[in-house]
């Protein structure tokens, strides 16, 4: 009888094995052949000194709007009317605020138009680091084959580049049949008024967009295990947030004669809890979608494990969530930010507070989350109070004509690329954009690799100068084909 278990066991494990592997060497990326498209010919060096020219304007978008620098937007303005003339008498153009509207009007007045979208303004220099930058963050210096600067990478790269890119359009005679929408936003940074604006405009005139495509993922090289080849995740969505304030409350009294509990260890506490019960997350939806491309081109080992995510999902959930950035791409994350107890050294508080910062996956809610808090901390002593946030995009389809589009014009450019689904893990202004459109992308056509992300909102921001024209070159394509297809 143990002999015939034995055997049972043994056929069954075999069959396992026999399917795994199956479906492990069936996990294969498609053979697909080189796409190449027109030589396109780009003045490196001028193209290279305008973004750095344009990094030199300080247009710092602040949180206090009586700090709004605004004779340096004025500047920038003026600057590209004079360095992209060709671009600004080719379009109808219209300023919002310090946000610009460009329209190109397309010969087939039938189809619908389509939106390339980014933002001039840049976040200012942490206080206390400026002494940590390799160049000054407002020098515009290129060196090393570099532009350095804040604005390099987030945005006056997706802003010029685009600029140089319609400008080669022009000059080459080209002629849109669909209508194109240009649009550069002065405020992303603190929320995007100004995007809101063109949208409301634009929506008040009736427009509705075939597609838009706004900043986002850029190209990537070394993010993830066993892959050498460059990557491209075009953002279909984007996360949502939600603050809520954790108030923990206790007696107050003397710091001579603490109890047991004060309001900063009910806290704390209560800190503890969610940070070991954080928000489910796991491949699945655009997640999934994203990973089970990605991984065809991984090693044997992965491959393995995500061929048969049905064996183990688990581990494969436990290992991503372990990575932080892979992680915000599974699961609402959470990010206690603020905290706020005593006012003196000597006072034990009445109440110790902190607020929480999530990020919302698509599958959540603010009420969800607000739920979840709840049930994880809330008691007598810690209330959870929402303080506001806005529920995650839409999810844009990545078998639409535009998605292709942008993908066909990466291999056009990249050569062997990995163009994929992915999910934006922060906010842009194409939450404007998309209530107006059928569907939207967050995506910057330029390569970086692990080390360029720290000069994102840090420091040492800067662009490889190889990597801003193969952007340029991918506009070229993008917008060619968009406003022709």
């Amino acid at each position: 009888m143990l002999k015939k278990l034995f055997l049972s066991i043994l056929i069954i494990l075999f069959l396992l094995l026999s399917i795994a592997l199956y479906r492990t060497f069936s996990h294969t990326p498609p053979a697909n052949g080189i796409i190449t498209g027109e030589v396109i010919s780009i003045d490196e060096l001028r193209a290279s000194q305008n973004l750095a020219t344009s990094i030199r304007f300080k247009t710092i978008s602040y949180q206090d709007k009586e700090m709004f620098p605004y004779e340096e937007f004025n500047k920038f303005i003026k600057w590209a009317a004079i360095t992209y003339p060709e671009f600004h008498q080719a379009m109808q153009i219209e300023q919002l605020e310090h946000s610009l509207l460009f329209k190109w009007q397309g010969s087939d007045s039938m189809l619908a138009p389509i939106l390339f979208e980014g933002h001039h303004d840049v976040v200012p220099i942490i206080p206390g680091t400026e002494d940590l930058w390799e160049e000054d963050p407002f020098a515009g210096v290129i060196s090393n084959n570099r532009i350095w600067g804040r604005g390099a990478l987030d945005d006056k790269s997706g802003v010029i580049g685009l600029m140089e890119a319609a400008t080669y359009l022009i000059k080459s005679n080209f002629q849109p049949k669909r209508t194109i929408y240009f649009s550069f936003g002065h405020d992303e940074e603190v929320g995007g008024s100004g995007a809101a604006l063109i949208t409301e405009k634009l929506r008040q005139e009736g427009v509705q967009l075939y597609w838009s495509l706004g900043e986002g993922s850029f190209v990537n090289k070394g993010f993830f295990p066993g892959i050498d080849k460059f990557i491209a995740p075009i953002n279909v969505a984007e996360k949502g947030s939600v603050n809520l304030m954790i108030i923990a409350k206790a007696k107050g009294g003397h710091s001579s004669t603490p109890p047991k509990k004060t309001a900063v260890t009910i806290l704390a506490e209560a800190l503890v809890k969610l940070e070991k019960e954080p928000l489910p997350g796991s491949l699945e939806g655009l997640s999934a979608a994203m990973f089970n491309e990605v991984s065809k081109h991984m090693p044997f080992g992965y491959r393995f494990l995500f061929a048969n995510r049905w064996l183990f999902g688990g581990i494969l959930d436990s290992q991503l969530s372990s990575t932080p950035v892979i992680n915000a791409m599974i699961r609402t994350t959470t990010a206690p930010t603020m905290l706020n107890g005593s006012i003196k050294s000597n006072v034990l508080p009445i109440e110790a507070t902190a607020l929480i910062n999530f990020r919302l996956h698509p599958r959540d809610t603010t009420e969800s989350v607000t739920n979840h808090v709840r049930r994880v901390v809330g008691s007598n002593e810690v209330e959870v109070r929402f303080l506001g946030g806005r529920e995650a995009s839409e999810i844009s389809s990545w078998d639409s004509p535009g998605f292709k589009i942008v993908s066909f014009a990466l291999e056009k450019v990249y050569g062997e690329i990995i163009p994929v689904p992915g999910l934006m893990i922060a906010a842009s202004d194409t939450r404007h954009y998309s209530k107006i459109a059928d569907n939207s992308f967050r995506f910057n056509p330029f390569y970086i690799v692990p080390e360029d992300m720290t000069g994102i909102h840090g420091t040492n921001e800067s662009i490889e100068i190889n990597s801003f024209i193969s952007g340029i070159k991918t506009y070229v394509e993008i917008i060619r084909e968009g406003s022709s297809n």
